[in-house]
């Protein structure tokens, strides 16, 4: 009996151990159990997740591989907007042109339009800061108010404070303010302060591609050779006449001149980049009615509850308070933004 009262008491013993520590945010010393890993200071509200320490940082070669990777994508990605643009200019617009100037004329501005707010939204998303985090005083308790630094967190990789719905980009090497993902097709990250600019190049895409597509296929279809196709019986067989316009086919792509094939590749490279951008988008749409980002709704953590619905959408794009009482009606509408600036404070 003796012995395992006192295998008991060793056991309380050690389950009582404390030890002394220093929160980062404040400063301020903390009492903690042996076995807690990740603690939140009573003070300041900093996290502290002594887990992280563990993690080694990247080298110079990991850096400069993804650096060389996002500048290659980025650079298909304008030549293959440029051949798009130049290559229709040069296949589709002698057809156009043949129909009247004032067509010529109307379809060329199109063209202009569309690929400025293309060019446009391209480089806002790409060459802008994604997302900076605010700079806070840390370290010090008499500078550091009570809550001041509450749910922060903090990122070895830059050395410095991170808030709330901010994560560290091994990319870009910062710390991004409401990260969604890291795009190499732009080079830069998708944040706070270019997703817009990211969703509108997505829409502008959609929207430049379903035109290429259209405008390709009429040029194509008047300058097609005709088909000769000999029906020599009037009842023949299915499969016989199916071979019979695939070779009629065959032969007049033969007859195609260049502008022909390079109008017929626009027409399936304009689809397949249109499909998988339309897929893209509806990812990044349905991220957005709820309230969410690609990286939180993968980790769960950090997010600010503000319901699933249209008015995200709304808050998102900077619609006016007209749109809101429209589409929510006066009282959800004022609901909704006293909820968010409480959930933002």
């Amino acid at each position: 009996m003796d012995e395992e009262a006192a295998k008991e008491e060793h056991c309380t013993d050690y389950m009582n151990v404390t030890h002394e520590t220093t929160c980062w945010g404040c400063g301020l010393r903390i009492l903690l159990s042996s076995t807690s890993s990740i603690f939140k200071c009573g003070w300041c509200g900093a996290i502290t997740n002594r887990n992280q320490s563990q993690r080694k940082p990247d080298s110079k070669w990991f850096h400069r591989w993804r650096c060389l990777r996002d500048r290659f994508f980025v650079v298909v990605v304008i030549l293959f907007m440029l051949i798009v643009i130049c290559a229709g200019v040069w296949a589709v617009y002698p057809t156009v042109f043949s129909i009247s100037y004032f067509c010529g004329v109307f379809h060329c501005s199109i063209t202009a339009i569309l690929s400025i707010i293309t060019f446009s939204s391209f480089f806002l998303a790409a060459f802008r800061h994604a997302g900076r985090s605010a700079n806070v005083e840390w370290g010090r308790y008499p500078i550091v108010g009570q809550g001041g630094l509450e749910n922060y967190t903090f990122c070895l990789y830059c050395r410095k404070p991170k808030c709330p719905r901010t994560h560290h980009c091994r990319s870009c090497r910062t710390c991004v303010f409401d990260m969604d993902h890291h795009c190499p097709f732009i080079g830069n990250c998708v944040g706070a302060a270019n997703h817009r600019s990211f969703i509108a190049f997505l829409v502008s895409i959609i929207i430049s591609c379903t035109y290429v597509a259209i405008m390709t296929t009429y040029a194509a279809y008047h300058i097609w050779p005709p088909l000769e196709i000999s029906m020599r019986y009037n009842h023949q067989h299915a499969v016989t006449v199916l071979k019979m316009v695939v070779t009629a086919l065959a032969r007049s792509v033969l007859l195609l001149p260049l502008r022909g094939f390079v109008l017929i590749y626009l027409a399936f490279a304009s689809l397949s980049v249109e499909i998988g951008i339309f897929v893209l988008l509806w990812q990044q749409l349905c991220l957005i009615y709820e309230g969410n980002t690609y990286i939180n709704s993968l980790s769960f953590e950090n997010n600010i509850d503000v319901g699933r619905g249209c008015h995200n959408l709304l808050c998102f794009f900077g619609c006016p308070y007209l749109a809101y009482r429209i589409l929510l009606g006066s009282a959800n509408a004022i609901k909704f933004q006293q909820r968010l600036s409480s959930k933002l404070l």
